[in-house]
């Protein structure tokens, strides 16, 4: 069995973070997306893995490297602009060979492992696993419509007027015989060959195509919002673990993990879940609950809540940030300048929310 990883793509409604990072890359609860991913896959026992990559190429593979660090041997597919999933599957052809592989969205998190669905697909004689969850907006996704048995009638990328409320989830399970699916494909109205059309096509084509309904959470992370949610739904997982000093005049109180050299100090108060990187000086400060603190930060006479700071940041500012996403290396600065007001220096398509 192999695997194969999307990370192109470009992340239009994650910018400005997107303009010089990966998608795949933002880290929840201090990890990169792209990683829960790998180390699951090295768990379910595959070894082989391409990493389909766009104009982000050179940081996925400045991260990831060969895979080593993984367990994993990565090869690496460029795809020269977003034409889609099957388009990113054709890609890899001459990977996959006779195998059987999964597919899976580099910006997709769930709860729980792929292991046992390998498994399971590598035992059975279907010629297609999907994976489906119930959802508020289907229009988001592409959406199958199953009968009262439960087989998969058809599937529809992002229709206008959905048929179900059942949303396909980023993990595809597929034989060899998609690719000669993919190749009758024409380009959707997005201008993309569409990964729904070509497990469309299989059903005509009287293949076996399972599906199965989750129950458990599954996060698209392609909005800001969503990685905000994700960052909650893997903090409720944590366990407390204290590398760093904390000293005494500093409250602690429930799950919160602290990175080595750390230090917690000048009456700051501490609310779990959360998670504080390595390197940093928090002084004087609330971190509330659901926050994740990147590596070598700075806080001081600030006050924070269901946050993600990425790593670098420096923030010495008396308004209370919550529900904020905030890059590498920046400044949140209080103003000492008069007459007051609030200055800024940001950039393209940048969003603020002044109170």
């Amino acid at each position: 069995m192999k695997a194969v990883v999307l990370s192109g793509g470009s992340g239009t409604r994650l910018r400005p973070f997107t303009f010089t990072q990966a998608k795949q890359l933002i880290p929840v609860a201090n990890k990169p997306i792209l990683f829960y991913l790998l180390e699951d896959i090295k768990i379910s026992g595959i070894d082989d893995v391409a990493i389909i990559v766009g104009e982000t190429r050179e940081e996925v593979k400045e991260k990831v490297g060969d895979g080593s660090k993984f367990g994993l041997n990565i090869t690496y597919v460029e795809q020269d602009a977003p034409r889609g999933i099957a388009h990113a599957v054709k890609l890899t052809r001459d990977f996959v060979k006779d195998e059987p592989f999964v597919v899976i969205l580099g910006d997709n998190l769930l709860n729980y492992s792929i292991k046992e669905l390998v498994r399971e697909f590598e035992e059975s004689n279907h010629d297609a696993h999907i994976l489906l969850t119930r959802v508020k907006n289907p229009e988001r996704f592409g959406v199958a419509e199953l009968d009262t048995d439960g087989n998969v009638l058809n599937l529809v990328e992002k229709p206008k007027k959905p048929k179900s409320d059942l949303a396909l989830v980023g993990i595809y399970f597929f034989r060899k015989m998609v690719f000669e699916m993919i190749d009758q494909l024409k380009y959707s109205w997005r201008n993309e060959l569409e990964i729904t059309d070509a497990i469309d096509m299989l059903l005509k084509n009287k293949y076996k195509v399972k599906a199965d309904i989750i129950t458990g959470w599954w996060k698209d992370t392609g909005k800001p919002e969503d990685i905000l949610d994700a960052n909650h739904l893997v903090l409720d997982l944590i366990k407390t673990d204290i590398q760093g000093t904390v000293t005494k005049d500093t409250t602690v109180k429930g799950r919160v993990r602290i990175g080595k050299n750390t230090t917690i100090s000048k009456n700051s108060y501490l609310i779990g879940p959360l998670i504080i990187g390595e390197n940093c000086t928090i002084e004087n400060a609330f971190v509330g609950s659901y926050c994740a603190i990147g590596d070598n930060c700075t806080l001081k006479n600030c006050e924070l809540e269901s946050s993600i700071i990425m790593q670098g940041t420096k923030i010495e500012c008396r308004k209370k940030l919550t529900n904020c996403l905030i890059g590498t290396d920046c400044e949140i600065l209080d103003s000492d300048h008069y007459p007051k007001g609030n200055k800024l220096i940001i950039g393209k398509q940048s969003k603020l929310f002044l109170e």
